[in-house]
Formats: structure tokens, C-alpha cells, sequence
């Protein structure tokens, strides 16, 4: 069975990295130095992306900032006598990684939930529901994501029989590995009052037999009719998956994460862990611009705390390629008559860019099929006209297929293509069943993008994905599985050079956030964010990330995991 790459080495990174290292959460703040105290990091190198001084041997710290960069004894000049040395042996020293498009809830609930990424059978999907742990409750619910039919023997959509044979009275809700389709059990479908008699909900699809009953299957907006009766987490569990996700992005070397369409319910937690000096890594929210959350964002506005900020909004126009729910011009090439879904209508989305726009926010738009990227062109390209914007940022999320016009309309337009390597891995097995082999020339098209113009911003859009920058990295340069297949990569003209493949997770995320004057490199006077590896990520032979390890992760001069237990 083909390995999905973000998830497949993940585990070996996670264990491997726990190994001697300290782990830290907001419960157990990170050791913060003293106010006056300057820590001097030596390492093998220090890859600064600074282009005049790209390469180093140490860098110094003081009060959340970088002091100094370069030789060894050039750093212990400027740190003065009393400053504490950290010796990190043969590492390699990075600017902070950040993964520009993740969900911290989601991953929380995964680590929480019914694991079945990698599930190899539908049987085997179930046995594992089968051994679900308690924290996989949600009142009387069982909850669980990770499943992908595209990695079964028969590639075909489960459906509830084998759900209600083992649970007939206990509702059972399975998201499948990109978010964009449920496998539920008959008692869900009767709590939220599916049946036959339903009309799918614009936007979304309820799969059907050729009975016209329920199969079980909901997919984008149709999973809105069952999300609305489930009862909402306790303050306790949304405190337990933020914790747990904090850790887990930590551990893989993350100082930095875009929370991509933040519920206001995780927002106002983690404004008070920042208020509280708990949150252990920066946050750039995206708000929730597709529920009812959007009405109390638009009304308070931005927000900028110490390690959060909100300046994004989060707009969804279509679904994912693996439901079939992405939205095409043409047909699928394997559902004839098929074009996937518009979450949103274009005149609905329209209004939403416009009223955010005008409130100060950038605009992130998931935008996966050919179809809405140009709905998501066009759109954001009259709006900023309209407004007079110079350098409004507006993101496309995903941009997974684009024509060959989009690509160009994109770079050429001050977008930025906010992509995630792995998926481009994770779905080239399958990918061109869906779109065949003309639409594959604009798929996960990193290249084409980059020569456009487009900023890229790389990230993993866990939980669908391992976050482990590792994984990307290594996906971003070979375009290979965790195998090494297929042999020269998939598409390899769209392959990137280990350092530009870097500069997605660096400089091109800060960029993507509007940080750049701050972070995405290491330079006097920049955030001391960094993370220290046990494999150089531009140089090494990219299979060497396989088993690399993350041995530091510093965030605001806090060594948030590995180094000395506070």
C-alpha cells in the first residue's frame, strides 16, 4: 500500500525527537531568560537567509530578539562575558519554521479522536473504531477523521450498513482525511432528520443508494446538516486539543502556525493564554469566515496580541479533490457529468471579500479545482481595483489546479499561493484518474507559480497531513513518496532547489502574514525564532530528511522543546 508521506515518517520524526528533549504546553510554560540574560547558540551552521551573510556559525539571544549572527567569536564579542553558551553540536540552525496552513482544533480532535489515517481497508478502519479510546467522545458521540477509501483495495465510498452493524444506537461521525466528507451511521442521520425525503443543501451532497436512501456519506455542505445537532466540545476537552496540538507542532520543529479558519470559540482561548503568557508558539489566525463567527469578526476587527494575531479571514469556495467536491470547468474525468461543488455562490462570496476587505482583513480563500480558482481570481482581482488596495496580501489556499491564464493572473496579481508539498505526494496516485492527464499541467504547479511571480507559502494543512516540516521539505524536492517513487518524482519540472523549498515554510510565510520586517530570517534586531536539526534541510540528499530530527525549537527566545527542562 502507498505510504502517505506527512503521515508515514511522522512517527519516527515524533519518537525520535522526544528522545533526551524537554516537552513543553501552555499548562508548563516555557524557560524564558532573564530580562538582561543572553543565551549564545553554536552550532555547525546557521543558515540565516540573510543574502548577505547566509551562513553562520552562532547566534546570540536577548530579551525575545536576535543580537547577533555569525562566527563563533564574532558572537561571544557581542554577548558580552556573562552570556550562557549552548553548544548544539553538528545541528543546523534554521530561521523559525512555520506551517502556513494548518488547524490547531483539528489536529487537536485528531490526536483525540479515532486515528484512521492509514487505514489500509474499510475492515480495517472499522477495527479501529472498534478500539476507539474514551477521549473519542463527544457527549454520547464517537468521533474519529482520517479515513481516504483512495487508499483501499476497492476505492470506493464506505457506507453506514458496516457503521450500524456495530453501533446501532450510538451515533458515529468519521471525517474523511481532507475534511470535505463524513462517513456517518444511520442514529446520526436520524438525529439530524436525514432520509430519502432530504434535499441536499446547495453546495453539498448527500451520496444515495439506488433506493434513494442515505448511504451515509455526506460530503462539504451536506456535513453541516449533522455538524449542527452534535454537541459542542466541553471548555475542558477545547483546552485538552489545544494542548496537544501545541505540543505535537512544537516537537516537529514549528514556531509558527496559520490557523486556517479559526472558530471564535479556539480564538478566545488562546487570547487569553497570550493575554496570560501561556501560548507557547505564534498563532496568525484566520478567521471563521463561512459560519455564523464571521458577523462577531467582522465586528471587532483585527486583533494583534503578543503571539497571536488575526489580520486573515478564512473563505471556502469549494471542496477537495478526493471527495470530487473541488469545483471544475470541465467534468471529472472519472464522473462524467460530475464538476464538484461551490460551497459558496459567487455573489455571496463576492459579498463577503468585499465587507471583510473593507474592514481590514486579508483574504484566504481555499480554492482547490480549476473551476474556483478563477471564480477566486476574478473575484479577489475587482475587489482590490474597487478598493484601491496596494498591497492587500490576498492568499489562495491550496491553489491546488489552475489554467494555465490562472497561474499567471496569480503571480502577476500580488496573490500569494499558499500550497501544501504533501498533498501533492499524497494525491499523485489518483489525481489523474480525477482531472486526467491535460488539467495535470496546472496541478501542485510549485514551478510554474513561482515563475509567475506568486509568493509561495508552504504548509501541511494538518490534521489532513503529519505537520512535520521535515515531510514537506522533502516532498517540495522530490515530488517522491517515503519510498522514493516513482523514481524521478511526479511531474519533476515542478520540483524546487532545497533552499527555495525552505523559503516556504521561512520567508515565504512571514511574507504571507505580513511579518517579513521581523521573521523568516536571522538577523540583529529579527524575532529569535529558530529551530535546530539534526540534518541540513538545503544540502543534505533530501532522503536524509526522512530520518532527520528536530533537536531545538525556540520561539521569542524560549526554547519550547528540547534544550534544558525549566
Amino acid at each position: 500500500m502507498r505510504r502517505r508521506l506527512g503521515w508515514a515518517f511522522g512517527a519516527v520524526l515524533l519518537l525520535a525527537g522526544m528522545t533526551g528533549c524537554a516537552r513543553r504546553s501552555p499548562e508548563t510554560p516555557s524557560r524564558a531568560s532573564d530580562a538582561h540574560t543572553t543565551t549564545v547558540y553554536v552550532a555547525r551552521q546557521v543558515r540565516t537567509l540573510d543574502p548577505e551573510k547566509p551562513r553562520a556559525q552562532a547566534l546570540a539571544v536577548r530579551d525575545g530578539k536576535v543580537l547577533a549572527v555569525g562566527s563563533r567569536e564574532e558572537v561571544l564579542a557581542a554577548a558580552g562575558p556573562d552570556a550562557r553558551v549552548t553548544d548544539l553540536g553538528d545541528a543546523t540552525v534554521v530561521p523559525g519554521l512555520t506551517d502556513s496552513h494548518g488547524h490547531l482544533e483539528g489536529l487537536g480532535r485528531y490526536l483525540a479522536g479515532v486515528q484512521l489515517v492509514g487505514a489500509a481497508s474499510r475492515a480495517e478502519a472499522l477495527q479501529r473504531v472498534s478500539r476507539a479510546p474514551a477521549t473519542a467522545r463527544q457527549g454520547d458521540w464517537l468521533m474519529g477523521q482520517g479515513w481516504d477509501q483512495n487508499d483501499w483495495p476497492d476505492k470506493v465510498f464506505p457506507t453506514r450498513a458496516e457503521l450500524d452493524a456495530a453501533y446501532p444506537t450510538t451515533p458515529v461521525v468519521l471525517s474523511r482525511i481532507d475534511g470535505h466528507a463524513l462517513w456517518v451511521n444511520g442514529e446520526a442521520l436520524r438525529r439530524a432528520h436525514i432520509d430519502k425525503n432530504t434535499v441536499d443543501p446547495s453546495g453539498g451532497r448527500i451520496l444515495r443508494g439506488p433506493d434513494g436512501e442515505p448511504t451515509g456519506i455526506l460530503v462539504d455542505n451536506a456535513m453541516n446538516l449533522v455538524e449542527a445537532v452534535m454537541p459542542p466540545g466541553t471548555p475542558a476537552q477545547y483546552a485538552t486539543w489545544l494542548t496537544a496540538a501545541f505540543e505535537y507542532c512544537a516537537r516537529v520543529g514549528l514556531t509558527g502556525v496559520h490557523d486556517a479558519g479559526m472558530s471564535l470559540r479556539t480564538f478566545r482561548l488562546l487570547q487569553q493564554w497570550d493575554q496570560e503568557g501561556r501560548l507557547p508558539l505564534r498563532v496568525y489566525a484566520m478567521a471563521d469566515g463561512q459560519g455564523a463567527d464571521r458577523e462577531t469578526y467582522l465586528r471587532e476587527g483585527p486583533y494583534q496580541g503578543t503571539l497571536l494575531t488575526l489580520r486573515a479571514v478564512k473563505l471556502i469556495t469549494d471542496g477537495a479533490l478526493g471527495s470530487r467536491g473541488a469545483a471544475l470547468h470541465e467534468a471529472y474525468s472519472d464522473e462524467p457529468g460530475h464538476r464538484g461543488l461551490l460551497l459558496l455562490p459567487p455573489d455571496e462570496y463576492a459579498r463577503r471579500v468585499h465587507d471583510f476587505m473593507a474592514r481590514g482583513f486579508q483574504v484566504a480563500t481555499h480554492a482547490i479545482g480549476d473551476r474556483a480558482n478563477t471564480l477566486v481570481l476574478d473575484t479577489l482581482t475587482r475587489e482590490v481595483a474597487a478598493q484601491g488596495q496596494k498591497d492587500g496580501r490576498h492568499r489562495v489556499e491550496h491553489a491546488q489546479i489552475l489554467r494555465p491564464e490562472d497561474i499567471e493572473r496569480l503571480g502577476k496579481g500580488g496573490f500569494v499561493a499558499s500550497m501544501q508539498p504533501v498533498h501533492a505526494t499524497s494525491d499523485m496516485p489518483w489525481a489523474q484518474t480525477r482531472l486526467g492527464a491535460e488539467r495535470l499541467q496546472g496541478a501542485y504547479a510549485w514551478r510554474k507559480l513561482k515563475n509567475a511571480g506568486a509568493v509561495l507559502a508552504f504548509g501541511s494543512d494538518f490534521p489532513v497531513e503529519r505537520p512535520d516540516v521535515l515531510a514537506g521539505l522533502y516532498a517540495a524536492r522530490t515530488r517522491q513518496d517515503a519510498q522514493g517513487q516513482p523514481p524521478a518524482g511526479w511531474l519533476p519540472d515542478q520540483r524546487l532547489s532545497g533552499e527555495e523549498a525552505l523559503e516556504g515554510f521561512t520567508t515565504g510565510a512571514a511574507w504571507a502574514s505580513f511579518a517579513e520586517a521581523r521573521r523568516g530570517r536571522l538577523q540583529p534586531g529579527m524575532d529569535a525564532d529558530f529551530v535546530a536539526l539534526s540534518v541540513d534541510p538545503v544540502d543534505a540528499p533530501p532522503a536524509a530528511l526522512l530520518t532527520g530530527q528536530v533537536r531545538l525549537t525556540v520561539v521569542a527566545g524560549r526554547e519550547v522543546y528540547g534544550g534544558r527542562t525549566p
